[in-house]
């Protein structure tokens, strides 16, 4: 698998059937992504750049994918706002990030070492 070039762009898919295609560099910020994805995982995710999430519906991953997208953009600043969550949504959203792996921590501390290393692979 290390022969081959790795994709760009990952898959992501919810447990209803909605896919979100985004830059593996904003995957990755979540640890679980980016084990999962890592070439020398083995896992089959890595060759088919797709992971399915069956515990995570379209409504939460679709913020799942706005918050790795948010962070991503914002890796560099020193004050950044919050994002605008739907209280409604925040106990799913607090599930999925404890799953996913490092995303609350990478908003506190900053960019952190899950997307640096990520992106190197690229």
């Amino acid at each position: 698998m290390s022969s081959e070039k790795v994709s760009e762009f990952v898959t992501l898919v919810s447990n209803d059937g909605f896919e979100f295609k985004l830059l593996r560099s904003a995957a990755c910020i979540a640890g679980t992504i980016k084990r999962a994805l890592n070439p020398e995982s083995g896992f089959q995710e890595t060759a088919r750049n797709r992971m399915e999430f069956p515990t995570i519906n379209g409504v939460v991953l679709e913020k799942v994918c706005e918050y790795l997208y948010y962070n991503q953009k914002h890796a560099d600043s020193k004050d950044v706002s919050d994002m605008d969550i739907p209280p409604e949504l925040c106990l799913e959203l607090l599930i999925a990030a404890d799953y996913l792996d490092g995303m609350f921590l990478l908003h506190k501390e900053g960019r952190g070492q899950f997307a640096d290393a990520c992106t190197d692979e690229i």
